[in-house]
């Protein structure tokens, strides 16, 4: 740890004011990491805490900032723009070691030393913004909630989609899976997880040679390759992503299954025709909850009867009243507006009621939130591994926000504030469901990794 002992004499009042806030708090966070300041001296946050994993604030700004707009939409542009970095790791490396925490800490610091550190950032706050101003990475774009009022789902779905799939091909698995996971063991490699995935979609659709398949939002083919290729299907896909549909179309090619896959560049509600099975695998959170309606009367409309429908979808947990679910948390809204511009995520009892509402029968419901937290954190790993490729490829900006989002969204699947569910449903009509008995035949062969 370096001294601070130029600006203590005289020096940079700024700073003399944080480190005493920080090592007031230091005393009450027992953190394993450091916070490294803008003049290079390092402020350990616990008694012996290590220094290989720092937050460094590289600006006085920082802070002058935060008192002006104290969001963390505020925090999210100062780590996009690199005033604020995690030096040695990411932020699931920060929860790993965060000690106890932060919360309850400024109720343990004198308010007196607090109003004394943040007294010479309040001169200069309106001068440090009006200086640099600070570029936001979120959506500039419109976000308008329903369809009817003109959504551009082309538009919401590309500024997340279309950023680069050399980007995507950084950290994702050879089959471009951009969605959980089903890992047969917690030890299991993210490929493997990735195809026992493909797999047991495949085998919870029951799909058969011949039948007419559809995937709504198709992402970059794997899932309709992979079921031509296992199940004998005819495959169609649809996605509103330019650089996915070129995607696809190149590995259909490669593959030799023109003829057996199709896709296009297509909205899922302008989709015709009759199919067997569908599939909707991470597109229902960009629909929309006021859109629901739409979007299940057209699911059911595309179904021929009792026809089986696989919904996997991101949830977060049911509030006591709709009006408190549809408010959202600032972790929430920022990944909303920086990541997925015009996704709402609804609760698994929402989505199953809506199902049932629009002539479905309810048939599985699976729970796969630890896949997911696993998933996003070996994402998150293999992006940080490859960060200066990605830097290269997309910039310094979305190369830090696609860190802290990963990482985030790991953070909330391992703690259970969001949540994964698969939902099989049927086209509702009289008699039996034509469905065995008990899931046992999904397991038959203990083979859940598509390796035949």
């Amino acid at each position: 740890m370096t001294s601070d002992t130029t600006a203590d004499n005289g020096g940079d009042k700024r700073l003399v004011a944080v480190k005493r806030v920080l090592r007031q708090a230091a005393d009450h966070i027992n953190a394993d990491f450091g916070i490294r300041l803008w003049d290079g001296d390092v402020i350990a946050l616990g008694p012996n805490a290590r220094t290989d994993l720092l937050v460094a604030l590289n600006s006085p700004a920082v802070v002058s900032r935060l008192i002006r707009r104290p969001r963390l939409a505020t925090l999210i542009d100062l780590a996009a723009a690199g005033d604020v970095d995690i030096v040695g790791g990411t932020l699931l490396d920060l929860a790993a070691r965060r000690g106890g925490g932060t919360k309850g800490i400024w109720k343990k610091i004198s308010k007196f030393s607090l109003a004394r550190a943040l007294w010479p950032f309040l001169f200069s706050a309106k001068a440090d913004a009006a200086a640099t101003p600070l570029r936001s990475e979120a959506y500039q774009g419109q976000q308008i909630d329903k369809d009817a009022g003109g959504r551009d789902n082309k538009a919401l779905v590309q500024f997340h989609y279309d950023l680069s799939n050399a980007f995507y091909q950084l950290f994702l698995d050879p089959e471009m899976q951009y969605s959980c996971g089903y890992f047969p063991t917690w030890g299991s490699s993210l490929e493997d997880a990735q195809r026992a995935k493909l797999d047991m979609i495949c085998r919870k659709l029951r799909l058969k040679p011949g039948e007419r398949f559809l995937d709504i939002g198709c992402g970059w083919g794997g899932l309709v390759c992979h079921a031509a290729q296992h199940y004998g299907v005819e495959a169609h896909g649809v996605t509103l992503s330019e650089a996915q549909l070129a995607f696809t179309r190149e590995k259909i090619a490669r593959l030799g299954l023109e003829g057996r896959v199709h896709v296009e560049l297509r909205d899922y509600r302008e989709v015709t025709g009759t199919f067997d099975k569908i599939a909707s695998i991470g597109m229902f959170e960009h629909v929309g909850l006021d859109n629901h309606a739409a979007y299940f009367t057209k699911l059911r409309e595309l179904l021929k009867p009792r026809g089986i429908l696989l919904n996997h979808a991101i949830t977060r947990p049911a509030k006591k009243s709709a009006r408190a679910f549809r408010r959202k948390r600032p972790e929430y809204a920022a990944i909303v507006n920086y990541i997925f511009p015009g996704s709402e995520l609804d609760h698994i009892g929402g989505s199953v009621s809506s199902l049932e509402r629009h002539g479905f029968e309810i048939h599985d419901v699976e729970a796969w939130r630890e896949h997911y937290a696993l998933t996003t954190r070996r994402w998150c790993e293999r992006l940080y591994a490859a960060r200066e490729a990605a830097i290269r490829e997309v910039g310094d900006a979305k190369t830090r926000l696609w860190l802290l989002y990963l990482a985030g969204v790991s953070l909330g699947f391992e703690r259970g504030t969001i949540g994964i569910f698969q939902t099989v449903a049927t086209r509702r009509a009289r008699g039996l469901s034509g469905l065995p008995p008990t899931r046992a035949d999904l397991y038959a062969d203990g083979d859940v990794t598509g390796q035949r």
